[in-house]
């Protein structure tokens, strides 16, 4: 066994890591500081360290354990460019964007805003938690005083926008319906539509993505890009009271004007940006922020329109080029001044746009998508552009996903229409390569020469031949971690150095999955209910069976008929079956506490809140069929578990 195998701990950087840093050292302009001026300006006031604890005690945030960012010279296990850019978001606490508007950066991955209105303040985006969006806003009554809130905005439908907003409105104002909760439109069905169909497998993948499992550190997570990482606490998500429809609709909330403008299908399938004359500020959301963000995050979700999001920064800068004087985002530090304001919009236009045509024009050429990653390279006027660095989204794989949206998975080339799955092409790759032997030993000269990524694809074929080969597994490990070490992006550091973790000490052990909170099934409307039923559905166990189950909801009006039939569950609304296998009335409410597990079904049977006539037992039949889907599984290695 190799030096580079002998621990399963983390490495030094390889000299040919070393030397890429110091290439980017000698491209990039290092000596502009404009923006830790800008990230640190109008600074009142913090928490120490940031640190944020739930009702029991348990720290859901905190920047203490990000201490060693304090040096300014970038160690050699991380680029030096996302170096700077994990320095920037270092900054934490109360900020003045301009008199009467505020921002708490810090405490969260996203920021939360506050527009001093006549007589209180308007909330804009409430933070991932509960616990964070409290403690910010305590923050801001700390050095502003106390002011009632006004009203709450949600920029857009992602959870770290939403999910605190129960910490910013007192139960009595939020059960009266006092305070407006304003949204773009259709943003409840976005909100929950990427998190609850396929949410299992986008929190796994989400940890790749994010590194919550990686120790904070120079050998381990120092970022994600738009800020630290992401918050732990507690999330409830609150149905919106008012709707934004259109480009240039206006309110008045508690005496600011607000002009808005849509952005769908941008960074967020439903997103807005607005303007506040009374202010000269505008707040485009998460579509103009200081890197270049993902058209397809790692997670998964649906791919963002490269073309779109260019087209509404350029109508931004038609509707208010010139006019604003101030500009902040929900992630990372403002911009002030007409003029540099008006070049970073059009910058992070042409950025989305160049990305979007020059990956058209090379695939119209008959490049495929990996083709494309490593052909294009962006304009030296953009490349230089510290805002338009790929610290969370990349052009690498930005411009796979463009590719995607067009065209799909398929690159024409029927080599490539039905390939092997991982288990059996490893096998076949080992043979055909002579063996694990000659592999690891080919492998081992080329990380010599700092060959990782051709390394970390042969490698990956003899992990999934032969999960348990223990030098095959190191060798991929150290592989991945020098990708880590050399990547500027935070995701694709956090990416490499799980699967690295993950293949010298396995997965992480975690708590079950907790149930969906109730005050976010109350929010989802039932027909999302049943959706979520159908995806846990196991086809094959439920080959030759037929259940229909009437569905009635008292509080609601409602009528559902539940079909199971050709092993697929699907569902009518406002109808009722004649010949249904059994029929249940009961509160809607009633069955929020049943998915929540605060109680079973059975039990609201007993407590006389179902009423149902029938055969029950088909319920539990139905029940029978379900999966549950586990909050781990394997990705770097083969799955261990059956699946079927």
């Amino acid at each position: 066994m190799t030096s580079i195998e002998a621990a399963d701990t983390p490495k030094d950087a390889t000299p040919s890591v070393i030397a890429q840093h110091q290439a980017m050292l000698n491209a990039l302009p290092f000596s502009d500081t404009r923006d830790f001026d800008d990230a640190a300006r109008g600074f009142l006031g913090t928490i120490e360290h940031a640190k944020i604890a739930n009702p029991q005690g348990r720290t859901v945030w905190s920047l203490e354990p990000y201490g060693f960012l304090s040096t300014e010279q970038a160690p050699p296990t991380v680029n030096p460019s996302l170096w700077r850019q994990s320095r920037l978001n270092m900054q934490h606490g109360l900020f003045e964007v301009v008199p009467g508007v505020y921002q708490v950066r810090g405490l969260d991955i996203a920021n939360m805003t506050l527009i001093e209105g006549d007589s209180g303040v308007i909330v804009v985006d409430t933070l991932t938690s509960i616990e964070g969006a409290r403690a910010a806003l305590d923050l801001y009554f700390r050095h502003r005083g106390l002011k009632p809130v006004a009203a709450v905005i949600f920029t857009h439908t992602h959870t770290d926008h939403w999910g605190g907003a129960r910490g910013v409105l007192e139960e009595d104002a939020l059960a009266a319906g006092r305070v407006p909760i304003i949204a773009p439109n259709l943003f409840m069905e976005h909100a929950v539509s990427e998190n609850i169909i396929a949410g299992p497998a986008m929190l796994r993948r989400a940890q790749y993505q994010f590194g919550p499992f990686l120790a904070k550190g120079v050998r381990g997570q120092v970022d994600c890009g738009l800020g630290k990482t992401m918050a732990a606490g507690a999330v409830a998500l609150l149905r919106p009271t008012d709707l934004i429809m259109a480009t240039g609709d206006t309110r008045v909330i508690d005496g600011v004007e607000f002009e808005f403008q849509m952005a769908p299908n941008s960074e967020a399938p439903a997103e807005m940006h607005f303007f506040l004359p009374r202010y000269k500020l505008l707040n485009l959301a998460e579509n103009c922020t200081h890197n270049f963000h993902n058209l397809l995050p790692f997670r998964g979700a649906d791919v963002r329109d490269a073309l779109a999001w260019s087209k509404y920064l350029n109508e931004a800068l038609h509707l208010w080029g010139g006019k604003a004087e101030a500009m902040c985002g929900q992630h990372h530090w403002p911009v002030w001044g007409r003029e540099r304001i008006d070049t970073m919009i059009r910058e992070q236009r042409d950025l989305y746009k160049y990305a979007h045509d020059q990956t058209i024009r090379l695939m119209n050429h008959g490049l495929n998508a990996a083709e494309i990653a490593e052909a294009i390279q962006l304009p030296k006027s953009l490349e230089g552009a510290w805002h338009g660095r790929g610290y969370y989204g990349h052009i690498r794989h930005n411009v796979k996903a463009i590719y995607q949206k067009y065209l799909g998975w398929y690159d024409a080339n029927p080599v490539n229409l039905d390939p092997l799955p991982p288990v059996q092409s490893g096998r076949k790759y080992v043979e055909y390569m002579g063996g694990a032997d000659a592999i690891i030993a080919r492998a081992r000269a080329d990380f010599g020469k700092g060959e990782f990524r051709f390394v970390a694809q042969a490698l990956g074929h003899l992990v999934f031949a032969e999960p348990d080969n223990a030098a095959a597994r190191a060798l991929l490990a150290d592989t991945l971690e020098q990708l880590g070490y050399a990547a500027e992006s935070s995701t694709w550091r956090n990416a490499y150095l799980f699967g690295a973790q993950e293949l010298r000490q396995g997965m992480p052990k975690t708590p079950p999955r907790a149930p969906m909170p109730r005050e976010t099934l109350a929010a989802l409307r039932t027909e999302q209910l049943w959706d979520v039923l159908g995806i846990r559905l196991n086809g094959p166990k439920a080959e030759g069976k037929h259940i229909v189950l009437n569905w009635s909801f008292s509080d609601t009006g409602e009528t559902f008929v539940l079909n199971l039939e050709n092993c697929a569950l699907t569902y009518s609304e406002g109808v009722q079956a004649e010949q249904a296998d059994a029929s249940f009335t009961l509160a809607r409410a009633t069955l929020d506490e049943v998915i929540a597990k605060l109680m079973s079904f059975p039990e609201a049977v007993a407590a006389g809140k179902v009423k149902l006539s029938g055969n029950p037992m088909k319920l539990a039949e139905l029940m029978g069929l379900m999966d549950e889907f586990p909050r781990m599984f394997e990705i770097v290695e083969p799955k261990r578990a059956v699946v079927g």
